[in-house]
């Protein structure tokens, strides 16, 4: 007689197929990630928090420089994917400060990682940069009420067709020296960024120029103006005059350093900008694109090209930084007063 075949509940047969996931699941998410993930859990029980983004070491030293960054006693930062995020609070605010890096890719990376894992109210964007704008100075502050990004580029054969998302265009035979004649490198065309955000259909791409700081920040931060600003780097190094925070100018960003005079008044002349940088419409476009409030505050530290001699930026950026970490600690100061830290 033949043995009956014993059929297992579906409930073990589900486990045991379960298992393997387990175990893939495990190995696919390091160790060094998942204790970080635990530590982010415990932090965010004490968010919200106002999300701090900076780019690179001298603007990250100037801001701690000043000592207004009090870190967390229990979790003072966490390490993710190579960068640190850390915790503290700044000016009687909770406040969670991350360098990004040089670029637009690490300036979005860096901002989406922020607002997926940590209780973000809102993200202050801060550095130096360059400046198109004659009326402004090496040491000066802007806090931009527009950003564009402009390194997004149709690059096309001399008179060619501009693409119908071309808003503006740059012709390289309009700077042959001598004047005259068509140029081999033909002509850019400025295209619009695909924007996907929470206010747009899903899906359905807008296709914005210009990118406007939170309303209600810059509303805050247009009450700063007037705020004084540091005029020496050091004892024997000093500018010629008191720089000032100009509140309401726009900002172009690409992942180009420009030093260039020619290409720094075609962009001034064309799109009115003031800074220029790598980063600012990278976290401009991520915080909007997700619903969250952001502004960006920036110190020039160099003129674009449109200096004599070498760039400045080396020499005075330590200045710039410093500058623009007072009007940062000065605006989170003004923000109301629900960020308090319980730490």
């Amino acid at each position: 007689m033949a043995a009956k075949q014993v059929i297992p509940p579906f409930s073990l047969i589900l486990a045991f197929a379960f298992i393997p996931l387990l175990v893939f699941s495990a190995q696919a998410v390091p160790l060094e990630r998942l204790n970080s993930l635990r530590v982010i859990k415990s932090v965010n029980k004490n968010g919200p928090f106002l999300g701090l983004i900076t780019v690179y070491a001298p603007e990250e030293e100037a801001f701690f420089s000043t000592g207004v960054f009090r870190p967390d006693p229990r979790h003072p930062f966490v390490d993710l994917s190579g960068r640190r995020f850390q915790i503290g609070k700044v000016a009687g605010k909770k406040a969670i400060y991350v360098k990004c890096g040089v670029g637009l890719v690490n300036a979005a990376a860096a901002t989406q990682q922020m607002l997926d894992l940590f209780d973000i109210k809102g993200v202050i964007h801060f550095g130096i940069s360059g400046n198109a704008n004659s009326s402004m100075h090496i040491g000066d502050v802007t806090i931009p009420y527009q950003i564009a990004q402009t390194g997004l580029w149709d690059w096309l054969k001399p008179n060619a067709t501009l693409e119908p998302n071309d808003f503006a265009q740059f012709d390289f035979k309009n700077y042959n020296v001598p004047k005259g004649g068509d140029n081999k490198l033909g002509r850019v065309g400025y295209s619009t960024e695909q924007f996907y955000s929470t206010s747009g259909e899903v899906n359905v791409p807008q296709r914005p120029v210009w990118f406007n700081i939170t309303k209600n920040w810059f509303n805050v931060a247009s009450h700063l103006q007037g705020l004084k600003l540091e005029q020496c780097a050091n004892s024997t190094l000093c500018l010629p005059q008191i720089p000032k925070l100009v509140v309401g100018l726009k900002g172009a960003t690409s992942n180009f350093f420009i030093d260039n005079a020619a290409y720094t008044d075609f962009l001034f002349k064309t799109f009115g900008v003031t800074s220029l940088d790598m980063e600012s419409s990278a976290v401009v476009m991520t915080c909007l694109s997700n619903g969250y409030p952001v502004i960006v505050i920036r110190g020039v530290s160099d003129l674009a090209g449109t200096q004599e001699g070498d760039n400045t930026i080396r020499l005075f950026g330590p200045l710039a930084a410093l500058n623009t970490a007072k009007v940062v600690i000065s605006f989170v100061k003004s923000l109301p007063g629900n960020y308090i830290s319980k730490f």
